[in-house]
């Protein structure tokens, strides 16, 4: 059985998991794939938390992704990761880099088992901030000076692709060798937010391609995970994961202890259970019913059909469901086009199932909230 085998018909545990620990978030921006701003106030505790981790820790979970939300805003966030490093599950966690001080800075370069990934998603301030919010490039610079000035070694850039940074992967690279860090770009889903503005910020066919010229000639140490195994369609296949990992190697945890096949896919038709109500992680890894299904080979629908099939292996499940495509069929970026034509017959495009967004920005209050998701994400920064 090869490896792609065995990651089809699912893992133990899985290698890629990805926990949001709050959806509270200093930025709104525009393409957030969980539709962050506000806490929600059914939040797991901190006792909760510890929990989860003790949990991975038995089922030899080696590390996990940890994100929001901006995650660092809890205020447990550093108790949590240090807890995950003492029990053998190492954090790799993303940020908007609001927090990372100088002091937070070295305390990150004495652990040996956290890494950190930056979010950037323009290499100047004009195409970063037209997506993240004025003010978020400086802020992301800081946190990598910061970094590369406490002497935190490898450091991540991570970035969205979109049709007005595409151009700028040169530029990525070098802010990314400037500050020691490595580069990771991740594909524009249309989930969350994304949803609204994906028909105007997802690249263009020539830029797909433009995007993959580029992944041959210059992607070595470039860090690019599950995102563009659509591209392999074109010919040679790109490192990373080359097949969708939903329920399989991957899975979500999100802040209240809801279980989804995908960090993309945030919506009830890929809810596998809830951490408190259904016995733990391990139990819905195991027995979850939508996790039974996505691991049962499949046929490949229509696409199977297509010569390239075992290149892209059908493409993404998230683009494809929330684009209103069946999941049998092309993706909506397929390379050989036939995602065009899907596109541009009538559909159902379904809506996120969460929305923590704030229609105007939160400010600092002084008096006690009464919910608790209305206190403000920045509490305790200004």
């Amino acid at each position: 059985m090869t490896l792609v085998d065995q990651f089809e018909l699912g893992l133990d545990a899985p290698i890629c998991l990805t926990w949001e620990l709050t959806y509270a978030c200093n930025l709104s921006c525009v393409h957030c794939l969980s539709s962050s701003g506000r806490r929600d106030p059914r939040e797991l505790t901190t006792e909760q938390c510890k929990a989860v981790i003790d949990e991975l820790e038995r089922m030899q979970v080696f590390y996990v992704n940890i994100g929001g939300g901006e995650p660092t805003i809890r205020s447990d966030f550093w108790e949590l990761v240090d807890y995950a490093t003492s029990h053998h599950v190492g954090v790799k966690f993303s940020t908007n880099g609001v927090r990372i001080t100088p002091a937070a800075a070295a305390k990150l370069a004495a652990s040996d088992y956290v890494d950190v990934q930056i979010s950037l998603d323009g290499a100047t301030a004009a195409v970063n901030d037209a997506v993240r919010g004025p003010g978020s490039y400086d802020m992301a610079i800081r946190a990598l000076r910061n970094l590369a000035a406490a002497g935190f070694k490898d450091a991540k850039i991570s970035v969205v692709v979109t049709r007005h940074n595409v151009d700028q992967l040169d530029d990525f690279k070098a802010l990314a060798d400037e500050h020691g860090a490595t580069l990771r770009i991740t594909r524009l889903r249309p989930s969350g937010r994304g949803a609204d503005v994906w028909d105007e910020l997802h690249p263009t066919a020539a830029q797909q391609r433009q995007l993959y010229d580029w992944l041959v000639a210059r992607g070595d140490n470039v860090l690019t995970g599950d995102s563009f195994f659509h591209l392999s369609a074109y010919g040679e296949s790109l490192p990373g994961l080359n097949l969708c990992g939903a329920g399989r190697v991957v899975c979500l945890i999100d802040p209240v202890g809801d279980v989804y096949a995908c960090p993309f896919a945030i919506h009830d038709q890929f809810l596998a259970g809830n951490i408190v109500s259904d016995g733990g992680f391990g139990s819905v890894w195991r027995d979850s019913t939508l996790f039974t299904e996505l691991r049962t080979p499949t046929t490949g629908g229509a696409c199977a059909k297509c010569s390239h099939f075992d290149s892209c292996r059908g493409g993404c499940m998230a683009a494809k469901f929330f684009t209103g495509l069946p999941l049998d069929g092309p993706d909506p970026e397929c390379v050989q086009g036939y995602g065009e034509p899907a596109l541009s017959a009538e559909r159902l495009v379904p809506k996120p199932a969460v929305d923590h967004s704030r229609s105007i920005p939160l400010a600092v209050i002084n008096r006690p909230p009464k919910r608790v998701c209305d206190v403000s994400p920045l509490a305790g920064l200004l």
